[in-house]
């Protein structure tokens, strides 16, 4: 690896790690979302805590972090594998944010603004399975992990470069492995419902 593209991949990282959720809701009302519901430095949690609007902002800007940090290594490189790795980079950054002493989100919205650049078509059919099953049975993590479980799988299926698969293979592994808890809370049916 070119040491430019350790800086890039580490800037992709750096960029990830700005939890949002943890900034504005610590600008708004001084406390910290991860002490507050579920505990996650998410949309969902902010959501539920602090209403529609702040948990607009939060998916927004979690979600252009990842287009950015894939944008970014494009402006510098064509190589895909340099692309597919930053926006990654910028999930484990969400994950396990540096500023944010590593308890950060569990990365959905970076994943699929890093994907909607990286291959367009097949975020966008994750993003209308995550739509339907979260429509279907109000369980914003259940669309979660099945979205993510499908992106390595449509990114295949419809052709994107074998960088951007094996970083949408590794992607869902980070996300769904956050999304350990949840699937526990389903498998017990003691998961909370969005809108609950």
């Amino acid at each position: 690896m070119s040491a430019r593209t350790a800086l890039l991949v580490f800037g992709g990282y750096l960029l990830g790690s700005v939890s949002f959720a943890v900034v504005l809701v610590r600008l708004r009302t001084g406390g910290d979302i991860r002490a507050e519901g579920s505990g996650n430095a998410g949309a969902t949690n902010v959501l539920r805590a602090h209403g529609k609007a702040l948990a607009l902002a939060v998916a927004l800007l979690d979600l252009g972090k990842g287009a950015a940090a894939v944008g970014l290594a494009r402006l510098v490189t064509a190589d895909p594998r340099v692309a597919a790795a930053c926006g990654f980079a910028a999930v484990v950054g969400h994950v396990f944010p540096i500023f944010h002493g590593f308890r950060g989100g569990k990365g959905v919205a970076t994943a699929l603004g890093a994907f909607l650049v990286l291959a367009p078509v097949p975020a966008l059919v994750c993003l209308g399975a995550f739509v339907a099953i979260v429509a279907a049975t109000r369980y914003v993590s259940l669309g979660s992990v099945l979205a993510l479980a499908l992106l390595p799988v449509a990114a295949g299926l419809l052709q994107a470069p074998r960088p951007v698969v094996l970083a949408a293979a590794g992607t869902a592994l980070v996300v769904i492995g956050k999304h350990v808890e949840n699937l526990k809370r389903l498998a017990k049916g003691e998961e909370r419902r969005l809108g609950r």
